[in-house]
């Protein structure tokens, strides 16, 4: 596909990601008398369209996340297709994800509990949403990681890629036992292939908060079956280089045992102790955008 493009009433600009269903861009909405507006427009995968399977999937999701109205998620407010193709329009976040902004490098501690605790807030929500009868949805999120954590330029935090949430009223989509997710970022119960809850969701927000205080993850192996094992038996990580006070915090979190770990809730609640607040991390990043987009433009030359 070449960009800029126009697809129906908007016009793509760039592509900003792509995962196993679907790909995302950054493009312009159009409506009456000049109204113009940047979102992000999520479309089914070319190769997936007219499978009905993969379409049903789609709609799923996109009626999931519509439905999830929160300052810490990645909002959605449409749907449609074009020529056949499903589109959801989300928001568009002017910044970039975890995994971009720290490079893999360490963080401030400050910054890194700010983040940390905005994404347990919507974790939070999320493990406690329900359905218009009051009937919980059991969902949980399966891929806390850098790549799904978005900070904007004004230092809002969103947690995104429903793509794989699951909740236990919705039919399971998941094929073939394949585990959905980031496998360096999964719990034990998720690389062993038992049930989860919303503390699997908790262990993966533990191992990101080691990798942005640290740079590095805590269970990371030579291979993806070393990783998975050493997730699997969660022996406590080398904290070297964490501060002291946060180490019971990161312990509670990584705990092998699901009910060990304490809820998203009170671990947001811990974490802002030692938080920054929006501004500071509205200025850090800044710093780090523009420090990305010199390297990127100096790897182009």
């Amino acid at each position: 596909m070449r960009l800029p493009c126009g697809f129906g009433p908007f016009e793509l600009l760039e592509r900003a990601g792509v995962g196993g269903m679907a790909e995302v861009f950054k493009a312009t909405a159009f409506g009456a008398s000049g109204f113009e507006k940047t979102i992000a427009l999520k479309l089914l995968r070319e190769e997936y369209v007219g499978d009905s399977t993969w379409e049903r999937m789609f709609l799923e999701e996109a009626r999931l996340q519509a439905r999830l109205v929160h300052r810490g998620l990645v909002q959605a407010h449409d749907f449609g297709a074009v020529e056949g193709r499903p589109w959801v329009r989300l928001d568009w976040i002017d910044g970039a994800d975890l995994a971009a902004l720290a490079a893999g490098a360490p963080i401030p501690e400050r910054i890194a509990c700010f983040v940390l605790a905005e994404v347990l807030t919507a974790l939070s929500f999320l493990h406690a949403a329900s359905d218009e009868r009051g009937r919980p949805l059991g969902l949980v999120h399966r891929d806390v990681s850098s790549t799904n954590v978005l900070v904007s330029l004004a230092g809002e935090v969103k947690l995104g890629d429903f793509g794989i949430a699951k909740a236990t009223l919705l039919k399971d989509q998941t094929r073939g036992g394949v585990r959905k997710g980031t496998y360096a970022s999964m719990s034990p119960e998720q690389v062993s292939g038992r049930p989860l809850s919303s503390s699997s969701d908790v262990f993966s927000a533990g191992v990101l908060l080691v990798e942005l205080l640290t740079g590095s993850r805590p269970f990371d192996g030579a291979t993806p079956v070393e990783t998975m094992e050493r997730i699997r038996e969660a022996s406590p990580p080398s904290l070297e280089g964490v501060a002291l006070g946060l180490r019971p915090t990161i312990a509670t979190m990584l705990s092998k045992e699901p009910g060990h770990r304490s809820t998203a809730r009170a671990l947001a609640q811990t974490l802002r102790s030692s938080a920054a607040d929006e501004f500071e991390v509205a200025v850090w990043a800044h710093e780090r955008n523009a420090l990305r987009r010199t390297t990127l433009e100096a790897s182009d030359e």
